[in-house]
């Protein structure tokens, strides 16, 4: 007569935590070995933070900490409980979209869109450190988020276009944004 092996399986330990999310307090409880990207997604249902690669390498999951963009896949989620954090869900005041996302939505940035909350937070927070950035300045910002549908162009386009408007300019799209030269 044989006997099956007992098999004990451990459960992973649950925590309690608070994490401030775009202005608002949320009392979670998750498993402690949750990255930020799990709690966002899973528990808070705060699905604009996308699930990419997942090794740090696409930017897809960028959020902002203290208006620092950070890769939340890499990020342990206790390390972040009483931190302020960002998420493209906190970007809008209500129906009237920041100043970037509008410039994306004008210009066409934004195809597949999976990349765009990433690309949004992370130029974002350039634009806080420093307004009158360049396209250079725009360039090794996103060196981190990438995207597979665009040339980064429209990318860049709108964010100076969303950069000149949050500094008070009247600026427009060059047509040849739009038509070419």
């Amino acid at each position: 007569m044989t006997s099956e092996p007992i098999q004990i399986t451990k459960r992973p330990r649950k925590i309690r935590g608070t994490f401030l999310v775009n202005g608002e307090e949320h009392d979670v409880t998750y498993p402690s070995h949750k990255t930020l990207l799990e709690v966002l997604r899973e528990e808070l249902a705060l699905t604009g933070t996308k699930h990419g690669c997942e090794l740090g390498e696409c930017g897809t999951c960028t959020v902002l900490i203290d208006g620092e963009p950070i890769l939340s896949c890499l990020a342990l989620a206790q390390a972040y409980e009483n931190t302020p954090i960002e998420t493209v869900e906190g970007m809008a005041d209500g129906s009237d979209l920041h100043p970037l996302q509008e410039a994306f939505v004008e210009m066409g940035a934004a195809q597949c869109g999976y990349c765009t909350p990433g690309v949004l937070l992370a130029a974002k927070a350039l634009l806080e450190d420093r307004p009158a950035a360049d396209r250079q300045d725009i360039k090794d910002a996103l060196a981190g988020n990438l995207c597979r549908c665009t040339g980064y162009i429209k990318i860049y386009e709108a964010i100076e276009l969303a950069a000149a408007r949050m500094r008070g300019e009247q600026a427009e799209p060059a047509r040849e944004a739009f038509y070419g030269r």
